[in-house]
């Protein structure tokens, strides 16, 4: 008999069914691990761009996360950059390089990086970017007498490129200095008629005074004595004639072994004889103020999009969040219930928003 009435409770008892554990959330754009991945894929973008200047991360656009296995994740990143002050030859952390104000006729970069994140350590797979000047118009509402960025082949860059690195060589009593490539340039012609010229040099294995009998013979120092450098310059052209010149070598860096240095400019080297602008690629420069990342940065693997670990039928988060929202509006819920908030992207502005 009570073999029965306990048959009768249990029978009775409410079944309970085993509840799914719930979908981890999304990573935010500002979560930590997010920052960590962006900060690898920057020093990658920097550490294999051949041209330019060093980038600094403005703003996580998006992140998406696929998981492919026990502790072993593939991330796809959108971010926003901002030009620095640094040449990508520059030795200086990019924590010590300063970004461009927006006066200065700032440099925005958009960045896809794909990376992988295995047993908690990153690796960047793919990168595909594209650079471009702030619009002049915009520079010029904020600040209408600043003097704003100049062709890399405009003539008189040119000029006061060929003028700068003369009257260095012609001055200095160590290495003679070749151009590598023309980095920025400004034209100012209100009150005074000003050029102001950033380049990348290099040092050859001729003194200056050596080089004044045969320029010929000075050759760049090979890659174990490789002596890479910066010059900035500004040129008064009217209504007196000024100019000022400034060199600084880095001293010998040791490459890393998958990027050697006399690679990492990308540049055809100025030959005795040429033109500075021999010192350029042509189709770098031709027409364009800045170094466009798209250069060095153009896999299509690293944009979700176009990468096969995501099937077509596989939805954006940004896209899912809207569609549950709009579920939400046209089906009636409890007055409590509560739809999802879309996930925390884009995250914070470091600098500023071109």
């Amino acid at each position: 008999m009570k073999a029965l009435v306990a048959l009768i409770l249990l029978v009775q008892l409410p079944i309970h069914k085993a509840v799914p554990a719930a979908a981890p959330a999304p990573l935010g754009c500002d979560d930590p691990e997010s920052e960590a991945a962006a900060e690898v894929a920057v020093s990658y973008i920097n550490g294999h761009s051949h041209h330019g200047y060093k980038f600094a991360l403005n703003r996580i656009e998006n992140i998406r996360v696929l998981p492919q296995g026990l502790n072993n994740d593939i991330m796809f990143l959108e971010l926003d950059l901002l030009e620095t002050t640094c040449h990508v030859l520059s030795p200086m952390p990019l924590a010590n390089c300063t970004v461009r104000s927006f006066t200065q006729h700032a440099v925005e970069g958009d960045c896809d990086v794909k990376l992988q994140k295995l047993d908690g350590k990153f690796s960047v797979l793919a990168s595909k970017c594209h650079s471009h000047a702030d619009s002049s118009e915009d520079v010029l509402k904020l600040c209408p007498d600043c003097p704003l960025l100049a062709s890399l082949n405009n003539t008189e860059v040119l000029t006061t490129v060929t003028a700068a690195l003369s009257d260095h060589n012609s001055k200095t009593a160590d290495a003679y200095l070749r151009l590598l490539e023309i980095g920025r340039a400004k034209i100012q012609y209100y009150p005074a008629h000003i050029v102001s010229v950033e380049f990348a040099v290099a040092a050859t294995n001729c003194s200056a005074e050596e080089a004044k009998d045969n320029v010929e013979a000075c050759q760049l120092l090979p890659d174990d004595q490789s002596n890479f450098g910066f010059c900035t310059a500004t040129m008064v052209m009217s209504p007196s004639q000024d100019l000022r010149v400034d060199c600084q070598l880095y001293g010998h860096q040791v490459p890393t072994p998958d990027i050697p240095f006399l690679s990492r400019p990308g540049v055809t080297y100025s030959q005795p004889g040429q033109d500075t602008s021999a010192g350029l690629v042509p189709s770098v420069v031709q027409g364009f103020t800045s170094h466009n990342l798209k250069l060095s940065h153009n896999n299509p693997a690293a944009s979700e999009s176009s990468s096969s670990e995501f099937p077509t039928f596989m939805l954006s988060a940004k896209f899912v969040a809207k569609r549950a929202v709009a579920q939400h509006d046209k089906v009636p819920h409890p007055v409590s219930f509560v739809p999802p908030p879309p996930p925390p992207c884009p995250g914070k502005i470091r600098h500023f928003k071109i």
